[in-house]
């Protein structure tokens, strides 16, 4: 090609999508979870965040002031982690199933060993009994006794036998056996197949900690973002109060028409709204926080530092989507789906092959007393017979036909094997597009901030030559409230682009396994609170209309709207 290099033809060439590595190849056939790629999980908290340990699984609260919040917790992002990692119930269940996976694995290795069997019939058993047979059966004839010279000595003569029997025994008797499966084909597959779901819940385990550190990010961030709307809506309500109480006096004045009060008076209510919907969010974004952290029922976390953004991701797109091709445990775990599914089809083939084992049976027993006697007073006690045999086998089976079961459930396996590999190629492709997202996002939101930024500050010189020009004459109230409009607007839009830009960097935290964040340089702030500019106007509590239509559009005096907590 002119004008091109051969490397630069080389480059641009189309891959040859079926010379790229297989994941069994570069992560084996049954990858193991590998904890030293995510930082552990915490397990005590300092003594400063005792008071927030979580409540026992069990405890339910049954009484008013046990849910009655009592105390504001400022936490920051780092202590919030820190109590979820502590305090995350489901964090606990994925280590349960841990445990469970690991117990599984150690019941299926016992088959490599014998079993012993120890059994017992009576310790002791008495044994009382008393039988009678027919008499008829029991006579017997005794032949004629004859001397030396054919006389008759005895005659013959027919005698009575034994009819009634009586019997008092005490016996005890034990058997041990042991048998070991010298070859059994289900052994090796189901060994195998525990094994692999023991991997899968230690994957399970890293993916709930990965998940549970994304959301709780997420809904500290969120609980930022609903801080700051709050603090604009504050202060678009003290703005609006002063925009009405100046278009009010100019009014009276004579210099300005009622529509100028009216429009500080709709300003004021659309603020009012903005603010009520602000308190609702940050309330339900503390209570959510409060949840993800399984704190006490008493107590609502607030957040302790206000929100700026994290820093700047290093790592590239394509750096991003190697990184979570490797560390993504939901692939591992679909590659162990394979091997499950292998592993259960050689174990029902197993079902149609021969079993060879070996068996030993040891048996003793001992008798004390009589059986058959005349009489209760003829048994004597002190008569006892005792013994004892061992008998040692080899024992095979095989079934020689099933119907096809075992034929059958092979190739169910086996099919369930290449669904896990068509599993694996969707999630491949969702995890490369969560990736992008995220990249995108972070990136995108970048340009927000600093447009949004620079959309603050001019709506701010705006809003301030606007009441300028108001109080010159040369403009109308309609000028200040759109400029203040757009002042509350911009500055949402901000607490908003630096919201995604947080939780795209959590997110990609989350979905490539890396740390590749620079942290932005922290801001040096002053530990007191600057004044308001401007005249210093309360904001007095809102009153609380009526929802029911009682006399049209009237409405009540209720309580003022204060925060939930």
């Amino acid at each position: 090609m002119p004008g091109h290099s051969e490397e630069q033809v080389t480059e641009s060439a189309l891959i040859d999508q079926a010379t790229l590595p297989l994941a069994t190849d570069t992560k084996g056939q049954r990858p193991k979870a590998d904890p030293d790629a995510l930082a552990p999980a915490a397990t005590d908290l300092p003594e400063s965040l005792q008071p927030l340990t979580a409540p026992p699984p069990l405890a339910l609260p049954d009484q008013l002031q046990q849910v009655r919040i009592h105390e504001l917790r400022p936490l920051t992002l780092e202590e919030v982690l820190q109590l979820a990692e502590v305090n995350s119930p489901v964090l606990k269940a994925a280590a349960s199933q841990v445990d469970q996976a690991k117990s599984s694995l150690r019941a299926a290795i016992s088959s490599w060993y014998p079993t012993v069997d120890l059994s017992a019939n009576g310790l002791p058993q008495y044994l009382k009994s008393y039988s009678f047979r027919n008499p008829d059966f029991t006579k017997r004839t005794i032949p004629a006794v004859t001397g030396p010279f054919g006389q008759v000595v005895t005659p013959e003569r027919t005698v009575d036998g034994q009819n009634e029997f009586y019997s008092k025994q005490w016996r005890a008797d034990a058997n041990v056996s042991v048998s070991w499966n010298i070859i059994d084909p289900s052994r090796v597959p189901e060994i195998a197949a525990a094994r692999d779901r023991f991997e899968q819940s230690r994957d399970a385990y890293l993916i709930a900690l990965r998940d549970l550190r994304l959301d709780t990010s997420t809904a500290y961030f969120s609980l930022q973002e609903a801080d700051e709307a709050v603090r604009i809506g504050q202060a678009s309500v003290r703005a609006s109060l002063i925009s009405l109480r100046d278009a009010r006096a100019r009014f009276n004045a004579g210099v300005n028409m009622k529509l100028d009060v009216l429009e500080a008076e709709t300003q004021l209510a659309d603020d009012r709204k903005l603010l009520a919907d602000a308190l609702a969010r940050q309330n339900f974004s503390r209570r959510n926080l409060a949840s993800l952290l399984s704190l006490p029922q008493d107590i609502t976390p607030t957040a302790a530092t206000p929100a700026r953004p994290l820093g700047l991701w290093q790592a590239s797109l394509q750096e991003s989507i190697l990184a979570a091709y490797n560390y993504r445990e939901e692939l591992d775990q679909l590659i162990l789906d394979i091997s499950i599914n292998n592993s259960e089809a050689n174990a029902s083939l197993a079902a149609v092959q021969p079993v060879l084992s070996f068996v030993n049976t040891t048996s003793t027993f001992r008798e004390d007393g009589q059986g058959g006697t005349k009489s209760w007073s003829a048994v004597d006690m002190d008569d006892y017979r005792w013994g004892w045999d061992n008998a040692t086998s080899l024992r095979a089976s095989w079934r020689l036909f099933d119907g096809g079961r075992a034929r059958a459930n092979y190739k169910r396996s086996k099919h369930a094997a290449e669904e896990s590999r068509q599993r694996f190629a969707s999630s491949r492709n969702r995890i490369r597009l969560e990736v992008e997202e995220s990249f995108i996002n972070q990136r995108k939101e970048i340009q927000n901030i600093e447009t949004t930024s620079s959309r603050v500050l001019t709506a701010r010189e705006s809003l301030r030559l606007s009441q300028l020009r108001v109080q010159a004459g040369v403009s109308t109230q309609r000028e200040v409230v759109d400029n203040q409009r757009d002042l509350t607007r911009a500055e949402l839009a901000y607490a908003q682009a630096i919201n995604l830009y947080n939780t795209s960097l959590a997110q990609l935290r989350r979905r490539t396994g890396l740390d590749a964040l620079e942290l932005c340089t922290p801001v040096s702030l002053s530990g007191t609170k600057p004044e308001t500019q401007g005249p210093s106007i309360p904001i007095e509590p809102t009153r609380l209309p009526s929802v029911c239509p009682v006399g049209g559009l009237a409405t009540v005096e209720a309580s003022p709207v204060q925060p939930l907590w």
